[in-house]
């Protein structure tokens, strides 16, 4: 990816300055962070920064990205918690994406918890649209 291109998460910023060095290992300060570095990754087919931000505890393993899904845009509805003193959060989001069937959008609310400094993707509930 172009250092300059737009992060794929949607912020408008340059991905170098966004989700890059959250997948590059930095910690994601807040939840809301964490939802758009995992969504660019997979974007990117980051399956390391993928599996890395997961709860082992309910990480599947193996863990494989559909090569088959294009993730196209990321809208983040709600938030609660989250925050850079929290050791909780969730964070609501539709996230829109083509595959060769047609276009879709996957509407979560997913849970987050922080180890230390690292937040962490818990689980998440598929909301119906």
């Amino acid at each position: 990816m172009s250092e300059r291109a737009s992060c794929p998460c949607g912020s408008r910023l340059p991905y170098d300055d966004c989700c890059r060095p959250f997948h590059d290992g930095a910690s994601a300060p807040t939840a809301v962070q964490l939802m758009r570095s995992r969504f660019s990754a997979y974007a990117l087919g980051l399956v390391e920064h993928v599996s890395r931000t997961w709860d082992p505890g309910t990480r599947p393993e193996p863990l494989d990205l559909d090569d088959g899904i294009t993730w196209r845009r990321l809208q983040i509805v709600d938030t609660a918690r989250g925050g850079q003193d929290d050791t909780e959060g969730v964070v609501e989001f539709r996230a829109s994406y083509r595959t060769e069937e047609g276009a879709g959008l996957l509407h979560e609310r997913s849970r987050f918890r922080r180890d230390g400094d690292r937040w962490l993707y818990v689980d998440g509930v598929v909301l119906q649209n």
